[in-house]
């Protein structure tokens, strides 16, 4: 699995396609409920605190050693507590929006003996986040590229310009990575990973103050783009061929499909298949 690390330095309109949304819409829903990460991968392990998915074992890779760690979104809270029983991080807030997975985290804090390291909250987004706590990075996994934009943006009074951003959007890249170029923050490590018949992205942020991408580094990942490792494009020849199956069925369609959208479809097949030739 590529890992791409590096400082790396267009303002544009951007829009996320529906059209191209809808082939990853369960992608984006499932990994945050319905496929859950202790239920087992690939080699039938059950996945769990001690035995964490390759995903999130690659998330965990990019928290800074002795962090103060915030896992927005943290479900059974697995990735914090996984981190402060390696001796990882100082401590962590693991933060749910939802009763039955703030419950969850609950208990496993609770299983491992944690509760002084570890502050499970039920709040909205990075609410979850307290003056106190003096958090240093914060992760966001599982949920669509849109989702975390929206919670970064609504929580932007608890981002001090300090805190590293570890984000693992199911989809939803390009407008993500806009939202982070827009707000001054340069990505520092791009990865790519294949797991359950899923591809994807792990994106490290941090505050830089001005940065610019152009629309194709946008798209692809500047530092994906860069390396342009095996992985990275396989998942592009893959996604090329299912765009250009959408993109003639819209110009087959019997009714009519809005123009902007089969020429915003059209343009990324211009670039996939640019990038690839």
């Amino acid at each position: 699995m590529p890992t791409i690390c590096r400082e790396a330095a267009v303002n544009i309109g951007l829009r996320s396609n529906a059209f191209e949304m809808s082939a990853i819409a369960r992608q984006n829903r499932g990994p945050i409920r319905m496929q859950m990460p202790d239920a087992g991968d690939e080699k039938g392990r059950e996945l769990n605190e001690q035995t964490l998915s390759m995903r999130l074992e690659r998330v965990a890779a990019h928290v800074p050693a002795g962090a103060r760690l915030a896992d927005i979104g943290s479900d059974h809270g697995y990735l914090p507590v996984a981190l402060v029983r390696r001796g990882a991080i100082e401590m962590a807030v693991a933060g749910e929006v939802a009763m039955t997975p703030y419950r969850a985290a609950e208990r496993t804090v609770s299983e491992n003996d944690l509760q002084s390291r570890i502050s499970v909250r039920l709040a909205d987004g990075l609410a979850a986040i307290e003056a106190g706590d003096r958090i240093t990075a914060i992760s966001l996994c599982g949920m669509g590229g849109e989702t975390i934009r929206n919670i970064l943006d609504a929580g932007k009074a608890r981002l001090n310009g300090e805190q590293r951003l570890i984000l693992q959007p199911n989809g939803g890249e390009q407008p993500l990575r806009l939202w982070l170029m827009n707000n001054g923050y340069q990505m520092r490590c791009e990865e790519l990973l294949r797991e359950n018949r899923f591809d994807y992205e792990i994106i490290v942020a941090e505050f830089a103050g001005t940065v610019s991408y152009t629309p194709q580094e946008l798209y692809f990942g500047p530092l994906l783009l860069q390396a342009r490792s095996a992985a990275f494009l396989a998942k592009w020849q893959r996604r090329l061929g299912h765009k250009q199956r959408t993109l003639n069925s819209l110009r087959l369609a019997s009714r009519p499909v809005p123009e902007d959208k089969v020429q915003d479809l059209a343009q990324q097949v211009r670039w996939i298949t640019e990038m690839l030739a």
